[in-house]
């Protein structure tokens, strides 16, 4: 049984985020994700022009006249995403938490992805698979998706993003749209991460909370790690701790960013208190941009 609350919240994440699909991203998704491959649709007689390496030898002789093989994309694609539950994903220190930051970008995508007739697929992980919902199509599925999101009952406090690539994997066979939606605030994953974008179209998601790039000044106060439990002792009023903190944060995020860019993946970066549609459009204009170079 679903909590009132988070239905409450579902329906509002409903009515807002199949809105911004259908008016700001439908075309975009459309036109920057490609379907499996090229289908075959029918023959019909030559015409000048047609590439000759399409002639249906076959029906051509019975029909006695020359016939070509004609081919569509393959539209339906298979759009999955992979969503950190682990504890340090409930830290929010302005309008609202990363969690619920990520179940808006979730629903958005899953949105944008349906009205393109494509199927959604969800994996719930923290250092294990937590909740795996196959592929489907459809509204229903979509808001069965992003209650899991919102609704979630992890075993875990921990995180391991290697565990949903490889288990990405085993579970989806053929080249899938591959959304991985984490704070990244983990280490041992750059193989996983490059085997699986090898085999899929996987974009990281990077969710920030602004709280996350420096530290206010409040003293002395116990910091707690959200995914060891563990506290430390941190006077923020010192200038030198929070310039070192600061820091340290841009290089761990310097480093993911440029691990990206090694394994040639394009990543979206979102702020919990920031408008998250405009870095999802910009990704869209790139990789738009991208294939008309390449024609």
């Amino acid at each position: 049984m679903i909590p009132r609350e988070i239905v409450k919240k579902l329906r509002t994440i409903e009515i807002y985020t199949a809105r911004l699909a259908n008016d700001q991203l439908v075309g975009g998704y459309q036109s920057v994700f490609k379907g499996r491959g090229m289908a075959f649709s029918e023959v019909r007689q030559y015409q000048p022009g047609d590439d000759v390496r399409f002639i249906d030898w076959n029906v051509s002789a019975r029909m006695n006249d020359t016939y070509v093989k004609v081919f569509t994309e393959e539209r339906e694609m298979t759009v999955m995403l992979l969503v950190d539950l682990s504890q340090s994903q409930n830290f929010g220190s302005l309008a609202q938490t990363k969690n619920e930051t990520v179940a808006e970008v979730a629903a958005l995508l899953a949105f944008s992805a349906i009205k393109n007739n494509d199927r959604v697929g969800l994996i719930l992980f923290t250092d294990r698979i937590e909740r795996f919902v196959p592929p489907k199509k459809g509204k229903g599925h979509v808001m069965r998706v992003v209650a899991e999101i919102l609704n979630p009952k992890p075993q875990s406090r921990m995180t391991d993003i290697a565990c949903p690539l490889d288990f990405l994997g085993n579970v989806t066979k053929r080249r899938a749209i591959a959304f991985l939606l984490s704070d990244f605030i983990a280490e041992g994953y750059e193989h996983s991460l490059r085997v699986a974008s090898t085999k899929h179209d996987l974009i990281p998601v990077q969710i920030v909370d602004p709280r996350e790039d420096e530290l206010p000044d409040l003293g002395i106060v116990l910091a707690q790690d959200f995914e060891s439990g563990g506290f430390v002792e941190v006077d923020t009023s010192d200038p030198v701790v929070r310039a070192a903190y600061s820091q340290q944060m841009a290089k761990q995020r310097a480093a993911r960013e440029q691990l990206f860019r090694r394994l040639r993946l394009d990543h979206i970066t979102i702020y919990t208190h920031l408008p998250y549609v405009k870095p999802i459009v910009d990704l869209f204009r790139l990789r738009q941009k991208r294939r008309e170079r390449q024609g």
